[in-house]
C-alpha cells in the first residue's frame, strides 16, 4: 500500500436501525485506532440518515435493491484496504468481493440465540453488548466506553420549547415487543398527574398508535412523524426521561444521552440490545418460563397470554421512573 494514501475502511452494517446506531462506538474506535483512516459505511437508505453527519466517517453509501450493480462498482472502485463486515449475510459477502482488502467479519452468537429462544437452554456466561460483539471483529480493536452517537446538523431544532417533559415510544415492528398501548396511557395520566407533560415520539407505522395514546392522555403531545430521524432526535433531547419499547428509538434516546426505562416482553438482555453506556431501568418478567420466545420478536403471543407485558403494569414501571428520576 501507498504509505502516502490514507487507510481506506468500509464498514458495513444495512439494517436495522438500531443495528446502525450501535455500530458508532465502533466507528470512533476505528477511527481512534487508525488515525489516518478514511472510514465508509454501507447501510440502506432508510437508515442512512443515523450516519449522515457522524464527524468520524468519509462517506455514506446506500444499500438499494435497485442500484446493487452501480453500488458494488462504485465500491471496487475505491480499492478498500479493510472491510468489517458487521452484517455478514450473502448481501453483505457481496460488497466483500467487491471491496477487496482485508475482512473481518461479526461473528453472530447464532446457535446461542436459537438454543436460548426455542429450548430454553442458556449458554450466554454473562451479557455482552452489540457494541461489544462489534468490536471484536476486528483483532484488538478496543472501544472507549463513550456510548453510542447520531450527530444532528446545527439547522435542525426542537419543536418542544422548555418544559418538563417525559417521552413515550410505544411502537415496535413486532408485537410481542409491544408494551400494550392502555397501560402506556395509564402511565401518561399517572406522570400528567405528577406535573409532567408526555410527549409521544414514533415513526410512520406508529401515527395511529402515537395519536391513540396521546388522545389519552391529558395535554400529551404527539410528535410521531413520517420517519424523519434527526427531527426525532432533536425532539427527544427535551425530554428528561423516555419509556420505551425495545425498538430502534429506543436507540436513537440513548445515542442522544436521554435516561430511559425500557420495557422487554419477549425481549431478553442476553441478546446484547440494552441501552448502551447510557443510565436507564429495565423492566422486565424475569421468572416467565416462556421468555424469550424469539431473538427477533413475534406477531403474536405464541402461548396465547402474552404475560411477558400484561404483568408488567403501569405501576411497575412508575416505580422505575420515579427511582430513575431521583437517581439523577
Amino acid at each position: 500500500m501507498d504509505e502516502n494514501r490514507p487507510l481506506k475502511i468500509l464498514v458495513i452494517r444495512l439494517s436495522s436501525l438500531g443495528d446502525v446506531i450501535l455500530t458508532t462506538p465502533v466507528i470512533r474506535s476505528l477511527k481512534s485506532r487508525y488515525k489516518n483512516a478514511e472510514i465508509d459505511f454501507v447501510v440502506k437508505p432508510q437508515y442512512a440518515d443515523a450516519l449522515a453527519y457522524n464527524k468520524y466517517l468519509h462517506g455514506v453509501l446506500k444499500y438499494d435493491k435497485n442500484n446493487i450493480k452501480e453500488l458494488l462498482k462504485e465500491i471496487s472502485s475505491r480499492r478498500y484496504d479493510m472491510v468489517v463486515d458487521l452484517q455478514n449475510n450473502l448481501r453483505s459477502n457481496r460488497i466483500n468481493i467487491a471491496a477487496g482488502g482485508r475482512i473481518y467479519r461479526f461473528r453472530k452468537p447464532a446457535v446461542k440465540k436459537i438454543l436460548l429462544s426455542k429450548f430454553r437452554i442458556n449458554l450466554y456466561d454473562k451479557v455482552i453488548s452489540i457494541p461489544e460483539l462489534y468490536a471484536a471483529s476486528v483483532p484488538g480493536l478496543k472501544l472507549d466506553g463513550y456510548g453510542t452517537e447520531v450527530f444532528l446538523p446545527n439547522d435542525i431544532n426542537s419543536d418542544l420549547d422548555e418544559g418538563n417533559y417525559i417521552g413515550f415510544c410505544p411502537g415496535s415492528r413486532h408485537f410481542t415487543k409491544m408494551w400494550p398501548s392502555e397501560y402506556f396511557i395509564k402511565l401518561g395520566n399517572k406522570i400528567h398527574e405528577r406535573g409532567f407533560r408526555i410527549i409521544l415520539f414514533g415513526g410512520k407505522a406508529d401515527r395511529e398508535l402515537c395519536k391513540t395514546i396521546a388522545d389519552g392522555i391529558p395535554g400529551a403531545v404527539d410528535l410521531s412523524n413520517d420517519d424523519n430521524l434527526l427531527q426525532l432526535a432533536a425532539n427527544m433531547k427535551k425530554c428528561k426521561l423516555i419509556v420505551s419499547n425495545d425498538t430502534g428509538l429506543m436507540h436513537l434516546a440513548a445515542s442522544q444521552n436521554i435516561p430511559l426505562v425500557v420495557v422487554f416482553g419477549s425481549s431478553v438482555k442476553e441478546f446484547g440490545f440494552l441501552p448502551y453506556k447510557v443510565k436507564y431501568g429495565l423492566v422486565e418478567k424475569e421468572e416467565l418460563e416462556c421468555r424469550p420466545c424469539s431473538h427477533i420478536g413475534r406477531e403474536k403471543c405464541p402461548e396465547g397470554h402474552f404475560n411477558c407485558m400484561k404483568e408488567l403494569t403501569p405501576d411497575v414501571v412508575l416505580d422505575n421512573l420515579i427511582k430513575l428520576l431521583e437517581d439523577k
